[in-house]
């Protein structure tokens, strides 16, 4: 756990960063920090691990005063990532990896074995071993920067904007790598963003900081997106927050419906027997993409990828929200969302107006609680 009492740093020239922070970030669970350029939640993370060191206040981690001790003990037991990486260049990526147990006393060959067996743990090729960081791409130089963090297993991990340098596609993939390897390890995180979907996605809480580092709401994201504290929050989630908040909302009990499918490979003679939307499914009923019978080119040979129609999101019938479910609904070019089980296998169908009776009747139960 970590705990700021009353904290707050005042830069030499009169700067307020952070102003009177009180918050407690749970152990094993992940707290971002989010909020507007100027708000302090960069230095409220430095301050963790005396990178900055408080003006005045009390930061505690795992209940002992971080002003206790030496500064340099102090943050190897912490994990830090930030934005890209920042790695050794004149380090192999193994060699990188291997840093904080090698200056914990860690024999060479002992860290090495714990690097490897992390490079696996982040998704790295056993190949990469060897290379430097400049031979590999932004979204690789994060996952070593993630295992380095992690090497000597530390309780706490700080990462400060560690996916901001990424495009959009390797930023979601690695906030999907950073969620499977937190429920693997329940580390304690704090999180820096200023990206707020990202702080929704990832956050157990969030912070949201506004200019001059006072702490404007700490909330579940659902509790956030659902009741801002005030007009600046508002504004700061967006105004979308009503479609973002349906991803909280359990999507149980959401009828699912029947789904005309047709097997890739199968007669075009038997896809276009009927009009209208058919979904294209693989030999293990996996989603392959749509198909609309009366644009067909006609009715010789047999049903190729090159025929199909992409088929949008999908919807997870065993652990998707409202959200995913009105989002495949949304995106699916036949206005009908594809269902699939945990395995990807095709289960049925969800509509729009489905989703928008179960977002009623949850708000209706909810009123009634």
């Amino acid at each position: 756990m970590i705990e700021f009492r009353g904290v707050t740093k005042q830069f030499p020239d009169g700067t307020t960063a952070v102003d009177d922070l009180d918050l407690v970030a749970e152990a094993g669970h992940i707290t971002v920090f989010v909020g507007p350029s100027g708000c302090g939640k960069t230095t409220s993370l430095r301050m963790v691990n005396r990178m900055i060191e408080p003006t005045s206040g009390t930061i505690l981690v795992g209940g002992e005063d971080i002003m206790a001790g030496d500064p340099a003990e102090l943050r190897r037991g912490i994990g830090y990532v930030i934005q890209q990486a920042g790695l050794f260049p004149h380090r192999t990526v193994l060699d990188n990896v291997a840093t904080v147990p090698l200056l914990l006393g860690w024999n060479k060959k002992q860290a090495r074995e714990r690097a490897a067996e992390l490079m696996e743990l982040v998704g790295l090729a056993p190949e990469m071993a060897k290379r430097y960081p400049a031979q590999l791409s932004g979204g690789q130089q994060q996952r070593v920067g993630v295992a380095r963090a992690l090497a000597a297993d530390p309780p706490v991990l700080l990462m400060d904007e560690p996916f901001s340098a990424v495009d959009p596609v390797v930023r979601e993939s690695l906030q999907d790598e950073l969620l499977r390897l937190q429920s693997e390890l329940g580390k304690t995180i704090v999180f820096v963003t200023h990206d707020i979907d990202e702080a929704i996605k990832l956050g157990d809480k969030v912070a949201v900081f506004r200019t001059g580092g006072v702490l404007a709401q700490y909330d579940e994201p659902g509790v956030l997106l659902a009741r801002p504290a005030d007009d600046f929050v508002d504004t700061f989630v967006g105004r979308d927050r009503g479609y973002r908040g349906l991803g909280f909302l359990s999507s149980d009990g959401l009828p699912i419906g029947e789904l005309r499918t047709v097997e890739l490979g199968s007669s075009l003679r038997q896809a276009g027997v009927r009009e209208g939307w058919s979904l294209v499914v693989d030999g293990e009923r996996r989603p392959q993409g749509w198909l609309h019978g009366t644009e067909l080119p006609g009715t010789d040979g047999v049903l190729t990828a090159d025929l199909l129609i992409p088929g949008g999101s999908l919807y997870d019938s065993d652990s998707g929200s409202l959200r995913s479910a009105l989002d495949a609904a949304l995106s699916s070019p036949s206005g009908r969302g594809v269902a699939v089980d945990g395995d990807g296998r095709v289960v049925g169908s969800v509509g729009a107006d489905d989703v928008l009776r179960a977002l009623a009747d949850a708000r209706r139960d909810g009123a009634a609680a």
